[in-house]
């Protein structure tokens, strides 16, 4: 573990490929991807010109389906980008005419989906762009916590019945159970009988005995999968998925590439960045960590170079609220279903997979600096990156390796 300084240092000048400097900078054109927290894009958003499918929570999408009923699908970004499209609650992808391409570019599109944009850069394959949109859109009605007729919303709805579910859904609930195994209960797959209660769009704080009602029911030893067969012994348990989910789904994204023959691809969905391969010249792919305490802004305070790996930032300025002078964000400890205590404000991930990097950023976030410093040196191939309330960076022990690969 080391320590560096803080990092608000204003630096303008450009970042090349293999500058490790660590100091706040604006956001250089040399970036292939800038990775955000998950909701932070929302509020970058909020100040673009963006057509009709402009982005709000899935819970707030329910509240105002009926105003939602008259917007229709638009383009994200540009021509040539998958868009966007409503359905009911759920936000899908669909595809929009195709602009020039000039030989040797990538092909580059954008959907919304899993509360985020979802942005994709790849190489030599035109038609990866639409299987892409295709197979959020897929994920996202499959692990919707809040569409009723996802396989997660009927998991917990079945009041501890088995419930057959889609393969891909056994598989991403499995992946959960066995990361919060080893979690030491600082990442739990069933926080949703506490994460429901909350409402971090809404400014919503459940009363301490709705609380303390909801946490016996936090146990992920509770779920049991055998093979798409789910089922979970406590009736009033649910699970909550937005802890692995994306990173599964970025994994899965990614194997959909290869499968394809791509070899050269960069895909960002929302906070959780990854990397399939090298550029098709062999550099490796330069992503800016931005500024948390400017979410959706112009700096970034770090910069890596990566090749065939994932990045993955949590942080807990995206969804806050304060209440009787006391701010809340949406990072629950599981072990208390209050939002976490930590001397962390945001942790960067560098692991082989997406899935490993989503579950062990929320486990670093809860068992803070020290811990969680030691916690990514016993996972191979992982590195750490924490910031923290004095603007103060704290790297683990690999950081310098894998973050300038």
């Amino acid at each position: 573990m080391r320590s560096t300084r803080p990092r608000f240092a204003q630096v303008t000048a450009p970042l090349g490929n293999g500058d490790a400097n660590r100091s706040c900078r604006s956001v250089p054109s040399a970036l292939d991807m800038v990775v955000d927290v998950p909701g932070s894009s929302r509020k970058a958003a909020a100040a673009r010109p963006l057509p009709a499918c402009a982005p709000l929570s899935r819970r707030a999408l329910i509240r105002r389906v009926g105003a939602l009923a008259t917007l229709g699908a638009g383009a994200l970004l540009a021509p040539g980008l998958v868009g966007c499209a409503h359905d009911g609650a759920n936000s899908g992808a669909g595809s929009q005419g195709q602009a020039a391409h000039t030989p040797g570019d990538p092909y580059t599109g954008s959907t919304f989906a899993f509360d985020t944009f979802c942005q994709f850069t790849v190489y030599d394959d035109e038609g990866a762009i639409a299987e892409l949109g295709r197979l959020c859109n897929r994920y996202d009605k499959l692990f919707d916590l809040y569409d009723s007729a996802s396989d997660i919303a009927r998991v917990n709805a079945a009041g501890g019945a088995p419930v057959e579910v889609d393969p891909e859904t056994a598989a991403v609930i499995q992946a959960g159970v066995e990361w919060s195994a080893q979690s030491a209960g600082r990442f739990d797959v069933t926080i949703g009988a506490v994460s429901t209660l909350w409402d971090f769009d809404e400014g919503v704080r459940p009363a301490d005995a709705d609380i303390a009602a909801a946490l016996p029911h936090v146990s992920w030893e509770n779920v049991s999968v055998n093979g798409t067969t789910v089922q979970l012994a406590d009736p009033a348990a649910k699970l909550d998925l937005g802890g692995i989910a994306k990173g599964y789904i970025a994994d899965k994204l990614a194997e959909a590439l290869r499968e394809r023959g791509v070899e050269s691809a960069l895909l960002s969905l929302g906070g959780n960045i990854l990397a399939v391969g090298s550029k098709p010249n062999g550099s490796a792919w330069a992503v800016g960590i931005r500024d948390p305490n400017e979410p959706g802004g112009t700096k970034v305070v770090n910069t890596v170079t990566v090749r065939s790996c994932s990045v993955v930032t949590s942080g807990l300025y995206e969804r806050t609220f304060e209440q009787d002078g006391q701010r809340y964000w949406h990072i629950l400890d599981p072990r208390t279903g209050y939002p976490v205590e930590t001397d962390v404000v945001s942790d960067t991930l560098i692991s082989p997979t997406s899935t490993a990097g989503d579950a062990l950023s929320t486990t670093l976030f809860v068992a803070g600096i020290e811990a969680g410093c030691a916690l990514a040196d016993e996972h191979e191939g992982t590195a750490a990156l924490f910031l923290d309330e004095a603007n103060a960076e704290t790297a683990s022990t690999r950081w310098d390796e894998l973050s300038a690969q």
